[in-house]
């Protein structure tokens, strides 16, 4: 029998009831604030950092600059940076695997979008972690976050309460986070099932431009499963990649190096 992350599942709806509390009280600062996180969340941090960064290791750059990244994703509060590395290591090595992938559709879309978060796999055993992400291991600060991945937000919502009240908080944390999670999880779902592909890859990965748009460029899967380690996931000049562009900016300023594209 199943087992359900209770504790995933209560945060997943506390956030969710929170964004909506947040929807009846808009004003244009507030939208600006809720936007403003989700980009540094996602795009910097979840985008360019957990993902192309940490996982795939895309380009090279400072310990600084790389664990300033990495706070940026934690503010999207998908689970610690070891544990999203190990994961998506897992996703590639059995992508679209039934019974091994931890989030394909092939078991289900509801099961790739988030149902793969809410019930207990073998993806929470701390072997697997020891397995995909031995590199993160090694180092005390991912090891710190470990635990701890949850304070940069934390210290956020807590400062926008100071400064704003509770409004600030609905709309600096609840909504971006809530909105940064299903972005993420549309990369898991939809990118397997709906869209276009360029290359005949063995899994069911495609390009996906509306959830191009809404992870900053993590939507052209197809691309990024066909080519893993490349940092640039739009191929087409059409296909708009601004956590690409991001990473072109950190190596105008001499941050980035070593761009594999």
């Amino acid at each position: 029998m199943r087992q359900i992350n209770w504790v995933t599942l209560m945060f997943i709806v506390a956030f969710h009831f929170g964004s909506g509390f947040a929807l009846a009280n808009p004003s244009l600062k507030l939208i600006l604030l809720a936007l403003c996180v989700w980009f540094v969340s996602l795009c910097p941090g979840i985008g360019a950092g957990f993902h192309r960064l940490l996982t795939h290791r895309g380009f090279k750059t400072s310990k600084a600059v790389e664990y300033a990244l990495t706070v940026c994703g934690c503010l999207a509060l998908q689970g610690s940076p070891i544990w999203w590395v190990a994961t998506h290591r897992a996703h590639h090595q059995f992508s679209d695997r039934a019974g091994f992938d931890p989030h394909t559709p092939n078991d289900g879309g509801l099961w790739a979008h988030m149902g793969w978060l809410l019930i207990r796999t073998r993806f929470q055993n701390p072997e697997i972690l020891t397995m995909y992400a031995p590199d993160l291991l090694k180092d005390s600060f991912y090891r710190w976050l470990g635990k701890f991945f949850w304070l940069p937000i934390t210290v956020l919502g807590l400062s926008l309460w100071w400064f704003w009240g509770w409004q600030a908080v609905l709309w600096g944390i609840f909504v971006p986070v809530t909105v940064s999670w299903h972005s993420t999880w549309l990369v898991n779902s939809a990118t397997h099932m709906w869209g276009s592909r360029r290359f005949e890859t063995r899994d069911n990965s495609r390009n996906n431009w509306w959830v191009a748009m809404m992870t900053f460029g993590e939507g052209w899967h197809n691309n990024h499963h066909a080519h893993p380690v490349n940092c640039r996931h739009g191929h087409a000049w059409w296909e708009t990649d601004i956590n690409w562009y991001f990473i072109c900016l950190l190596r105008s300023f001499g941050l980035a190096k070593d761009l594999r594209s």
